[in-house]
């Protein structure tokens, strides 16, 4: 088995599954620009209007049964019977279900976990994956913990292989990213709501530049942040109840009035109320043509899927195509995967824990069956998904997830695992993912076990399988 074969499975996707090696053999970069396609999802019944349904009318349910608790404790403290004091209390004994928060992010969370296990293009699903972790919201609060997951689903996905400016443009203007940055409260100083008191607010606009485009060293100023926080000012969520409406809405009362100045360049006045969204939509896909633009994120992009400390060259390879193509993301995968710098032998990059997971069920066949407890165990890995804590997502460093105590719970984890899946066939697994190539250390070390469940712990845990 060569090492390009291991290479492309392997280092640019999330392991191999059963027959992949040898659909990579015979030309491992072909095998790999055939995966550039759209990733799949599992069917769910949640989307983002559905989830902004649904909270409002479980957040209005509870409110209305907050309101009957205390009229009946009033009736109590009016001298209510014991005895129907204890029919109140039978009415909420008894298992509740998941409130639609919970069940929507445990769906959505399942659903991404299973199809990237199952699918063939894992390719697509790494870079879904790093898109995701750019653009990063944190579960937070009921809205958040419902609405995180749809934006890599519904902004990120489908504009995972066109421009980058579309799909900042699809990512900025979703209710998830709005509502976690707070967008939806931010309001133009002199417009009619920002007249009534109601502020603008700079977290969104902010971390589009130092965070989504010119990176924190990328030439921008303070009075830049103002300047796109105003372009964008007015975007907002409607509320159902209010709007008769879900998802993104524009509000004309908010956007501050005038012309702006971003980088440099002006941008006129809206001619009229409804066409001030386009000031904003202006600015981004301008910001996201910007040279330190590209630089940020083909720096960004090769250290993920190549080399903690990036080659220069193959730095310099991206951000040529990225200009000439307007951020065409498709192309710039294609660079990578052609540039002889992205196949060196070496294995130098060490999993994050969720790309350990994917693979390891990826290399028993199997899916996830029980959501709720991986994300626990993925949590106590530092690593539950959308729970990253800041915009900066989840670092993807060695030093991130290579710590004692970080490899101790990987490992507790993988040992779990293992003695889960007595039914599995560890030198089938070799075989599915290296073939003859593993070396000769871990194939005696595995092979010599004690058990089947240790056999795969052990093959989950050798340094091959820890790294890229």
């Amino acid at each position: 088995m060569s090492a390009a074969t291991i290479i492309a499975t392997n280092r640019f996707g999330l392991g191999a599954r059963p027959n992949e090696l040898s659909l990579a053999t015979n030309d491992p970069k072909a095998y790999l620009v055939k995966q550039l396609v759209i990733p799949e999802f599992e069917a769910t019944e949640f989307n983002s209007d559905e989830i902004i349904r649904q909270v409002s009318e479980f957040l209005r349910q509870e409110q209305l049964a907050k309101k009957n608790r205390q009229t009946e404790n009033m009736m109590s403290m009016q001298g209510q019977s014991n005895a129907n004091k204890a029919n109140n209390k039978k009415k909420f004994n008894g298992p509740k279900p998941l409130p639609p928060h919970k069940q929507a992010y445990y769906q959505l969370t399942a659903s991404a976990f299973n199809s990237a296990i199952n699918s063939p293009n894992s390719l697509s699903w790494r870079l879904l994956h790093f898109f995701s972790n750019h653009f990063s919201v944190t579960v937070s609060g009921r809205v958040m913990t419902a609405l995180a997951a749809t934006l890599e689903r519904e902004a990120i996905a489908p504009n995972l292989l066109g421009s980058f400016a579309d799909m900042l443009l699809a990512v900025t203007s979703h209710p998830a990213m709005i509502r976690y940055l707070n967008n939806e409260k931010s309001f133009g100083a002199n417009s009619p709501l920002g007249k009534r008191g109601k502020g603008l607010n700079e977290n969104l606009a902010r971390e589009i530049l130092e965070l989504h485009t010119l990176g924190v060293n990328g030439g921008y100023t303070q009075a830049d942040v103002i300047e796109l926080a105003n372009g964008i000012s007015g975007w907002s969520i409607a509320n159902p109840r209010k709007d008769n409406a879900t998802g993104f809405i524009y509000r004309v009362n908010g956007h501050e009035p005038g012309p702006r100045t971003l980088l440099g360049k002006q941008y006129p006045a809206a001619q009229d109320n409804a066409s001030g969204v386009k000031q904003g939509q202006a600015m981004l896909a301008d910001i996201a043509k910007q040279p330190q633009t590209a630089t940020h994120l083909c720096y960004k992009i090769v250290k993920y899927f190549i080399s903690d400390n990036p080659s220069e060259t193959l730095q310099t390879k991206l951000v040529e195509t990225w200009n000439s193509t307007n951020g065409n993301i498709k192309q710039v995968m294609l660079t990578l995967i052609n540039a002889d710098e992205s196949w060196q032998p070496e294995q130098l990059k060490f999993k994050t824990p969720v790309e350990h997971v994917i693979s390891s069920y990826r290399a028993v066949n199997k899916p996830v069956t029980n959501m709720q407890k991986l994300l626990k165990q993925l949590g106590e890995m530092g690593q539950q998904p959308f729970k990253a804590g800041s915009p900066e997502g989840f670092g993807d460093l060695e030093p991130d997830w290579n710590s004692a105590n970080a490899l101790m719970t990987k490992i507790n984890w993988t040992t779990q695992f293992a003695t889960s899946q007595r039914d599995s066939d560890t030198a089938q697994a070799i075989n599915t993912l290296y073939g003859n190539s593993l070396s000769e250390l871990s194939f005696n070390t595995i092979t010599r076990a004690e058990s089947r469940e240790q056999a795969l712990a052990l093959l989950l845990l050798s340094p091959e399988f820890l790294r890229r």
